[in-house]
């Protein structure tokens, strides 16, 4: 830890605080993860730690649990609640009597937390039986989370909400554990700026109610208008503390140039998506939709309103739709009926990627792995360019042959995009591929597609960051429950919408920015959505 920089607050609170953290380190091998890490966490506080891609943050908050893969030796000292979890010798015995009940943490990445095979409803029931018997909480942690306590919501599964809704469902299942510290590991990823809007309202709510929160997050709006002591890492030392005032100020990107006019690449024409056979419980509807060469569509709304659908269906994904998706004026069928060069030709990044990582694999292995099959390359020059490409995104070499657990989520989050990039698409489909990121590695991203954007291929871009969508689209469209309410230059949408869901979209999105001329707003905090 850099000497300069005190991790700890200047005027901390009066009385004892729920988590201290003192010399933590973190080593795996010879690599060093974290070094010297302090920080408090204190009763109806919300402490920030913040910092890029793969400094330590997550390593560093699952220390408060006790919790590390493997290879990791963790020393120094943590203590929860008066009970040391982590000692010279790495983890106590006391470590166990923490988890859920005393400390909750929600991972970054909600699928993983989540079982796919069990409905949600039975899961939350069950840790309320767990750490609560006798006791009813989980329509209580449900409406805190923003979603509907109704039986249809219990009933689902995991694959039938959104990125967004299952992050607030990853969200009910800790509040359910009722803890005193809660963890959040960039909980605005797949939330729209209303949702996130109401995200903070609840975590000001939970925070006033006495509950310690460690927030992790490269949202730095979020963090400004919530935290109130922030703690920066960088390569796993705290180099900064302090409140706020910290925080570097949010990244200005340029607009790409506007392609010239050609017929469009990929269109989709009334398209109508469902859940169920034969039409029932609809998703979109009669959307269309055109992305020309060197052109780039950004695609924005609510959680929960279907765009992760419409790219899922664009991919040849989501089968249960009506209409019709053409690439260069031919019908492209579902993914299990497109030919390799039509596989090649229409690359899908998607929102979770942690789950399309094998972890048997090194992660250079598996990007390269694409040019090999798509495009024919020798397994030589494959690795060869998905070592180029992979640098060019912020991602080393030997990062990169390490298997995709001792990644962070932003390093693999880049490696997803590496391995679309190498089939060398004429389309590329991005579902919220910049959430794990700093602005420096979104930086690298843009500029990346930006290349690409020169040489023909066309985006499209789905994404909660309107001033982003903005900075790299072309062409925006809003989609409102399925359908689309309005669709113009981003400009335009942006700066004077005519749709109520885009004015309240761009309004919410000042969080964090005192600057920005205030807004009238109804109040968010109680309104759910599906």
């Amino acid at each position: 830890m850099n000497p300069r920089f005190g991790s700890h607050p200047t005027n901390p609170p009066a009385g004892r605080a729920l988590v201290s953290v003192a010399g933590l380190a973190a080593t795996a091998g010879p690599a060093i993860l974290v070094d010297g890490v302090s920080l408090d966490v204190w009763p109806g506080r919300v402490t920030a730690l913040v910092g890029a891609s793969g400094s330590g943050k997550t390593t560093s908050a699952l220390a408060l649990l006790g919790e590390h893969t493997s290879d990791v030796q963790l020393s120094g000292s943590v203590e929860v609640d008066g009970l040391v979890v982590v000692d010279g010798n790495g983890p106590t015995a006391a470590a166990a009597g923490v988890r859920g009940r005393v400390v909750t943490y929600m991972p970054q990445h909600p699928g993983s937390s989540l079982n796919p095979a069990r409905r949600v409803g039975a899961a939350l029931r069950e840790l309320e039986r767990l750490h609560h018997p006798g006791e009813r909480v989980v329509r209580e942690a449900l409406r805190a989370a923003q979603l509907p306590d109704d039986r249809e919501t219990l009933r689902r599964f995991p694959h039938q909400f959104s990125g967004g809704q299952r992050q607030r469902v990853a969200l009910a299942q800790a509040l359910t554990c009722r803890p005193k510290v809660l963890v959040l590991d960039e909980p605005s990823t797949g939330l729209d700026s209303i949702t996130r809007l109401q995200l903070v309202h609840e975590l000001e709510d939970l925070a006033a109610s006495g509950l310690g929160i460690l927030l992790l997050s490269h949202d730095l709006d979020l963090v400004r208008a919530l935290a109130e002591h922030v703690v920066v890492l960088s390569a796993g030392q705290v180099v900064d503390s302090g409140g706020p005032e910290v925080l570097p100020k949010k990244l200005e990107l340029r607009r790409p140039g506007t392609p010239s006019p050609a017929k469009p690449l990929l269109k989709a024409i009334n398209l109508t998506a469902s859940l169920k056979p034969r039409g029932r419980d609809r998703i979109l509807h009669n959307v269309d939709l055109a992305v020309r060469p060197g052109q780039c569509v950004g695609v924005v709304g609510r959680s929960g309103s279907g765009k992760t659908t419409l790219a899922r269906t664009l991919a040849g994904l989501h089968e249960r739709h009506t209409g019709r998706i053409l690439l260069d004026d031919e019908d492209l069928p579902v993914l299990r009926k497109r030919s390799l060069e039509q596989n090649r030709r229409v690359q899908y990044v998607w929102q979770e990627v942690r789950g399309s990582f094998d972890e048997r694999r090194t992660v250079d292995q598996q990007v390269a792995r694409t040019a090999q099959r798509l495009r024919g390359l020798p397994g030589q020059e494959a690795h060869a360019e998905a070592v180029e490409t992979l640098a060019r995104l912020g991602v080393s070499a030997i990062t990169a042959a390490r298997p995709p657990s001792r990644l962070s989520g932003g390093e693999l989050q880049r490696a997803a995009l590496a391995r679309a990039v190498l089939a060398r698409p004429d389309v590329l489909i991005c579902d919220e591929i910049t959430t794990a990121l700093d602005d420096h590695g979104t930086t690298l991203v843009v500029e990346l597609l930006a290349e690409l954007k020169d040489r023909g291929t066309a985006l499209v871009w789905i994404g909660h960051d309107l001033g982003l969508v903005a900075a790299v689209s072309d062409h925006v469209i809003v989609i409102d429950a399925g359908r689309v309410v309005e669709e113009g230059p981003p400009a335009s949408v942006m700066s004077s919408p005519t749709s109520e869901l885009t004015r309240r979209l761009v309004s919410a999105a000042r969080l964090g920015r005192p600057d920005s001329p205030p807004v009238p707003t109804p109040d968010m905090r109680s309104e759910s959505r599906r």
